[in-house]
């Protein structure tokens, strides 16, 4: 099931930045120390019961050169296109003003499902105020103080009530999506990779609010590829926003089997191509980073090494990923696309027998056994695999607060040596010894 986007609406100062930071909580820093990551805050994706979404915060939106009040139109406007559910936040303290108006008739015409959060309810003021907000005319209202951190779930139950109820998608092909910056040649991979002799396209091209999804066969086997830069939006809006071009390639990266992060060899590597692989990282999605425009580099055997080098520096975090040089324009190397997703589409769903993960993570802690910490060393009692996509290990020890990340990385790449994960990230879970399950 694709994961819903929930929007973080208001004018300016009513606390949504304070609101977005006490529902995404500490998960946002899940992995901003790995070298190579930088983390644009105004993403986040929140977990509550069974339930998981993403939370957009529209105040971290600026709009270049706008007024005030069309800033404030444009952030509604985003929001109310990709979200499914629109959190407008009020200023409790001080009661409904002119802009809160603003916000209201641009919302009334949605059709999407409101939840009006009024926000600084812990002020004395804001018992006054608190009525006069009805006469906004939305049938549901939360009183919170993110600040004081009261009404939270009670927002959450009122989030997460009709999450049953968003369209879950029933197509069995094997889906990619193209992801990248803005023009590193996306649209031109599509079509490359669309026009090779050995893929059939469908006639049904299916669109939906994301991007433009196009079916086709390759190898007798249906694929479908998801193409990010395919949705051309109207007005400057979109144009002048760059994060809007992020929003489109998380939710892409959801619906996605396979991640293909684009890169222009021309320009090299920026920080908006690391944004995104964060986002691939955060969602577990197999990669395959492509280098692209390779039509226009010269002493192409010494620039490919130097390539790898600057990549293997920049995503350090994705040592994993193979790397793709081909140029969409010309067609040269693009057959060698598909076989690598294909390729990191299967890693990502491989089993291994428990039998065999256990010779290997036993033979790597013998190897390597760790150093003693205040007197106690970590022991490794039983391991085993309980998930795919991406792979996922529990490891029965001792004491998990003894595992050092350094020690984790090791057995990682104990096992990546092992057996075949190229292209996927794996997970390795810790638990202590008689530890319930999740």
């Amino acid at each position: 099931m694709r994961k819903p986007v929930v929007a973080l609406v208001g004018r300016p100062n009513v606390g949504k930045s304070t609101l977005f930071n006490r529902l995404v909580g500490k998960k946002i820093s899940i992995i901003e120390d790995t070298p190579g990551i930088t983390r644009d805050r105004i993403y986040g994706n929140v977990s509550y019961k069974n339930y998981k979404f993403h939370l957009i915060d529209t105040g971290g939106i600026d709009i270049s050169n706008a007024s005030f009040n069309d800033e404030i139109k444009a952030q509604v406007e985003l929001a109310i296109d990709e979200a499914d559910i629109v959190v407008f936040i009020v200023d409790g303290k001080e009661g409904i003003t002119t802009n809160d108006r603003v916000v209201k008739e641009m919302l009334k015409k949605s059709n999407k499902k409101i939840i009006v959060a009024i926000n600084k309810i812990d002020s004395k003021l804001s018992k006054e105020n608190l009525y006069d907000f009805y006469e906004l005319g939305f049938d549901e209202y939360i009183n919170v103080s993110a600040e004081q951190d009261m009404g939270i779930y009670d927002l959450l139950d009122a989030i997460t009530l009709d999450f049953n109820e968003i369209e879950e998608e029933k197509d069995e092909s094997i889906k990619f999506s193209i992801l990248g910056r803005p023009n590193v040649g996306k649209s031109s991979l599509v079509n490359a990779l669309l026009n090779e002799e050995r893929v059939i396209v469908s006639n049904i091209s299916g669109t939906t609010r994301d991007a433009v999804d196009m079916p086709f066969k390759y190898h007798d086997e249906n694929f479908t590829v998801i193409d990010t830069a395919g949705m051309r939006k109207k007005g400057k809006i979109y144009e002048n926003v760059e994060k809007y071009s992020l929003l489109r390639s998380l939710k892409a990266i959801d619906r996605s089997d396979v991640c293909v992060l684009v890169i222009n060899a021309e320009e090299g590597i920026i920080e908006h191509d690391k944004h995104i692989a964060s986002y691939i990282l955060d969602a577990g999605k197999p990669v395959v980073i492509v280098v692209n425009k390779w039509d226009i580099i010269e002493d192409k055997d010494k620039q490919m090494k130097e390539f790898i080098k600057k990549i293997r520096n920049n995503f350090q975090f994705m040592t994993y990923a193979p790397i793709v040089f081909l140029s969409a324009l010309t067609k040269k190397r693009i057959h060698t696309l598909m076989p690598e997703i294909i390729k990191v589409y299967k890693n990502s769903r491989r089993e291994v027998k428990t039998s065999l993960i256990n010779n290997v993570i036993m033979d790597a802690y013998t190897l390597n056994i760790p150093p003693s910490y205040k007197g106690k060393r970590l022991k490794i009692y039983f391991t085993s695999q309980v998930s795919v996509c991406p792979p996922t290990f529990n490891i029965q020890v001792n004491s998990k607060g003894l595992v050092h990340f350094s020690y984790e990385r090791y057995l990682e790449n104990k096992i990546r040596e092992s057996f075949d994960f190229e292209g996927t990230p794996i997970v390795i879970q810790f638990k202590n010894k008689g530890e319930e399950e999740l």
